[in-house]
């Protein structure tokens, strides 16, 4: 796989000091206890990245419930970290894939391409039986240089492009089916969906906590055109990019993120909604 490494792989190079491990943990309903876990125990060697401190800007009333970070904020993280371009990269979580996969994104955006998830997070450290460490590593600062790429991403003005029929494209709903079809929605305060999207929940994008090999992922998006534009979403940019690591394992070479997703979507009053399980074709290629 492209952009996963399992943990054996890992454990043969603890100690490189061309690799840097970043502990993704974090829970959404308690937002401390990713911090207070790898104080706990981590792998050894692991810094730790917040997600709504570190990985995410600050809110505001567009741009969704977790922005990205601003560029200053996002290089200063990691040249603490000592990460600079030659830095191997390996993020984990919990085993859930999605907030090492919002790491993984981020410092692809940020122009860093040495970056990987480590496939079934902690979890599956533990399960080999692997060593963990409390120790918070000391850390020589480096010098990381951003170089943005725009083309990574799509704004508000854009997904409004495709809905109005102006640009074709692929809109990629990655909630569950039940906040999709507008049945349940525990976070956003109008349920629904961007119109035309269709829905592909990111968590089957992985098996036991251990993401589907390339070819399992390019069955599961077998529905979608390789030349048609995708552009993948979720509810505030996070789960979303499970799922575009899985379209890259799939062989997707023209894939964007929406990173204000759903939450920014529905923060401006025009824009429309739709509800139910079916909407908008399976390809628009």
């Amino acid at each position: 796989m492209k952009n996963v490494v399992d943990v054996n792989w890992l454990y043969d190079r603890l100690g490189d000091q061309q690799l840097r491990i970043i502990d993704c943990r974090f829970s959404l309903q308690h937002p401390n206890e990713g911090r207070l876990l790898y104080e706990k125990e981590h792998i050894p060697g692991a810094v730790y990245f917040d997600l709504e401190k570190d990985l995410s800007g600050k809110a505001g009333k567009h741009g969704g419930r977790h922005p990205l970070p601003q560029q200053d904020q996002l290089k200063e993280l990691l040249e603490k970290a000592g990460i600079d371009h030659a830095t191997t990269v390996i993020a984990y979580d919990g085993g859930e894939g999605a907030f090492a996969s919002r790491c993984w994104w981020l410092l692809r955006y940020f122009g860093h391409d040495k970056v990987y998830v480590l496939d079934g997070g902690i979890r599956k450290w533990k399960e080999n039986g692997y060593l963990l460490d409390h120790v918070i590593p000391a850390v020589k600062e480096k010098t990381f240089i951003p170089m943005i790429q725009e083309n990574m991403i799509i704004n508000h003005e854009g997904i409004q492009d495709i809905v109005q029929g102006k640009t074709m494209a692929t809109l990629i709903d990655s909630r569950a089916k039940e906040r999709y079809a507008g049945i349940q929605e525990p976070i956003d305060r109008v349920p629904g969906h961007i119109p035309g999207a269709v829905n592909k929940d990111w968590v089957e994008g992985l098996k036991d906590g251990l993401f589907l090999s390339g070819e399992k992922q390019e069955e599961r998006f077998s529905d979608f055109s390789k030349t048609t534009p995708l552009i993948v979403y979720c509810g505030s940019g996070i789960t979303a990019t499970p799922n575009v690591l899985a379209l890259e394992e799939a062989g997707y070479t023209n894939v964007k993120l929406y990173p204000g997703s759903y939450s920014d979507w529905i923060s401006y009053e025009e824009n429309e909604i739709e509800t139910g399980e079916i909407a908008g074709s399976q390809d628009k290629g």
